[in-house]
């Protein structure tokens, strides 16, 4: 009963401080009556359907989807988006539908409320399945409506507001999540001030220990320079005016997560952290930013690696200001920012300032243009292949960027994540030029796709129509549009090589027992398909090709009911591999096959074909092992293209012997590929050395060309 009690009294306080009254006075300064009115409407929908419920703080139910709605009031948000933040848990809480709302409320408040709304459990396997998905699907629902994320955005704060009454390893969850998902999309928004509550609040619950270590330590240094902030603020002002330049200046202590992440990166002890307070100089024009630069430059020592032009080359999310850090009183490092007013609603309310002020053209699409920026990269990445869990990794990449800015030959600035690459470069123009890219120049001068980029360097691409992706690059590239891109084409690439290779087995198998390529367009085909649950053949050649089905079990389904107990009629000619392949055929790394050499083929789940010498030691282990897995195998008499082999050349130890080696095997029309040399203690040298030949007769002409040598005593091949 007394509990009971005490609910009630708490309810009736939140509701005259935070009911649907307070919300109203608020929207009444900058809504129409008719649009509050709405407002209202939906609060007592929902107030009904969530009538018995109550969070785990004892309070109604309710009271959150209004809270919800009074951040984003608080951000000048319109109506509409108002009415989905109050109803933005009933269709997932109470037994209304989407139809419910579409009837009552519009076709604009259903979409963000089911954008909003997480996936039902009992279609995936795991939670993390289910989170992943219902991330997704809410970032889906962003590239159509910016709004969800705003309405999602302002949930999780409150309830990191509100944290305090779960258990702890699920505050450590949520906190976890809100630190690697909502604080980076609300930086990569620019919605600043969201994003600092949810970063110190996150902090706060993931490592309480740590976070009062630090707040404790903030709190006694700003006790011995609490009039730090007022001296710079009163210096600082007084030299603005006396150079005729409006300023407002504010002091500020920086916010205990960016504290914290700057320790960890540069691995710095607290004491050694000494720029904790920032000021903020707002000027009414861009020219004002300068003039107060130097204004701030004169009055207090600049340390010159420390600034940056943000107003030049904006941050990915559209903000824009001048950064530097100054020698303060008594030699504390203070960060200053100087901004216009216009960057300044920009920077605390990022994509959100486009309802909350009129501003001019320049302004007000900065965010909004780089926010549809990156929403159409999450469409590229979506459309991708791959499940829900790797589409959430490849945006947790994607949110923290890290930038630099390279231009391109015409003198166009990129923003690319810190260490990407030319790969990353080419990809961000245009995915056909990332596709086609054989080589780049970086400030003019031939540069490997591999090297990392640095601010302000100019960039070119080198294309090919012939070239395309390399699966190596994914080992290096950093932009998920990059990597989303490569892994699509070699996966297009490879099902189609599948496709083929699939054919050529099964025909070569039916070939075995007798049967005519005809049987694969016949009834058979389809009575094969059926048993597989297969919808066309394309689709059982790639299995095959891939090595998950045998050809010659699946080439026995071809066979009448009364034969398939029967044997061969005739054994059929080696399949011809032509080096042309691709991706879906491998050459064994133990054994180095070249055209010329007696092989044979290991079907690989997953790889296709690999291919070994017939005396390959690895190859006959494996084949006592698998016998059905084995195909025989011949090269066909067009083969195409270079192959690795490998061989051990010994000679005396001494200056000069590797580069004479080198230039005999490129005189020979080959190309080295890889070197490595063993222990030369005992005068000898004895290098292993992966040379690319086009069959056994030009690996005989490099062998005989290296013995010719004096310097080289002994040539093998392994």
């Amino acid at each position: 009963m007394l509990g009971r009690l005490n609910n009630a009294i708490r309810n009736q306080r939140i509701s005259r401080a935070f009911g649907i009254d307070a919300l109203s006075e608020v929207l009444e300064t900058y809504l129409p009556q008719a649009q509050v009115n709405e407002v209202r409407k939906a609060y007592h929908f929902g107030a009904e359907r969530h009538e018995g419920q109550f969070r785990k703080s004892g309070e109604a139910y309710i009271y959150h989807p209004l809270a919800v709605a009074r951040i984003l009031a608080e951000m000048h948000l319109d109506h509409t988006t108002l009415m989905a933040a109050i109803l933005h848990d009933v269709v997932e809480d109470t037994d209304v539908t989407l139809d419910d709302v579409t009837e009552r409320f519009g076709r604009d408040v259903a979409a963000l409320v089911d954008g909003v709304s997480k996936l039902d459990r009992a279609q995936f396997q795991t939670k993390a399945e289910v989170q992943a998905e219902s991330f997704r699907k809410l970032l889906l629902a962003m590239t159509q409506d910016i709004r969800v994320i705003l309405v999602k955005l302002a949930d999780r704060l409150h309830n990191m507001r509100t944290l305090g009454s779960m258990p702890h390893a699920k505050r450590r969850k949520i906190a976890r999540e809100t630190l690697d998902i909502y604080a980076p999309i609300a930086q990569r928004l620019g919605i600043h001030t969201m994003r600092v509550e949810l970063e110190d609040l996150g902090f706060a619950n993931l490592y309480p220990n740590r976070y009062g270590v630090l707040e404790r330590a903030v709190a006694e240094v700003s006790g011995n320079r609490r009039n730090l902030i007022r001296e710079v603020e009163q210096t600082l002002s007084k030299a603005l005016r006396d150079e005729g330049i409006g300023a407002a200046v504010v002091g500020r202590q920086k916010n205990l997560y960016s504290i914290y992440l700057k320790m960890r990166r540069k691995h710095l002890r607290f004491l050694d952290v000494m720029d904790l307070y920032g000021f903020r100089l707002v000027v009414k024009r861009v020219d004002d930013c300068y003039r107060a630069l130097g204004v701030v430059h004169h009055v207090y020592k600049p340390i010159g690696e420390l600034f940056n032009d943000f107003i030049a080359t904006p941050k990915v999310n559209g903000y824009q200001s001048l950064h530097t850090t100054l020698v303060g009183p008594g030699g504390i490092k203070i960060e200053v920012q100087i901004r216009t007013r216009d960057m300044h609603h920009i920077s605390e309310s990022g994509i959100a300032a486009h309802w909350q002020y009129k501003l001019g053209s320049g302004g007000a699409k900065a965010p909004q243009v780089r926010a549809r920026e990156w929403l159409t990269g999450l469409l590229e990445m979506d459309h991708a292949p791959g499940n829900s869990l790797e589409f959430l990794e490849n945006v947790k990449i994607d949110l923290f960027p890290d930038e630099v800015y390279v231009f391109t030959p015409k003198g166009q600035i990129r923003r690319l994540p810190r260490g990407a690459t030319p790969v990353d470069f080419a990809y961000s123009v245009h995915t056909e030029l990332g596709n086609h890219c054989v080589a780049t120049r970086v400030n003019h001068h031939l540069a490997p796709l591999s090297i990392q980029l640095r601010n302000g360097d100019t960039v070119e691409i080198i294309g090919a129509r012939h070239a395309r992706p390399n699966a190596a690059w994914l080992n290096f590239v950093k932009t998920a549009k990059a990597r989303t891109s490569i892994r699509t084409y070699l996966k297009n690439l490879r099902d189609d090589e599948a496709v083929r290779l699939g054919r050529r087995l099964l025909e070569r198998s039916l070939d075995e027992l007798g049967l005519s390529a005809r049987v694969l367009k016949g009834d058979s085909a389809e009575r094969v398909m059926q048993a597989f649950e297969l919808e066309d053949m394309e689709d059982l050649y790639a299995s095959i090709g891939l090595g998950r089905r045998l050809a010659p079990l699946v080439a026995r389904l071809f066979l009448k009911p009364d034969q398939q107990g029967g044997t061969p009629i005739e054994v059929a000619a080696p399949l011809a591999i032509q080096g042309t392949e691709g991706l879906i055929v491998e050459y064994g790394g133990c054994c180095h096959p070249i055209p010329g050499d007696p092989i044979r083929g290991h079907v690989s789940m997953g790889r296709g074909i690999v291919i070994h010498r017939v005396d390959c030691k690895s190859g006959i282990q494996q084949r006592k092992a698998a016998q059905h897995d084995w195909v025989s195998l011949s090269w066909a008499s067009d083969v195409e293209g270079d192959f690795n082999v490998e061989l051990r050349v010994q000679g005396p130890n001494q200056r000069g012997f590797l580069a004479t080696v080198a230039t005999e095997i490129a005189e020979a029309g080959s190309s080295i590929e890889n070197v490595n040399m063993s222990d030369r203690s005992s005068g000898m040298a004895d290098m292993r050395i992966n040379i690319m030949v086009r069959d056994r007769i030009h690996l005989a002409q490099v062998m005989r060309a290296l013995r010719r040598l004096d310097i080289v005593e002994r040539v093998q091949r392994i």
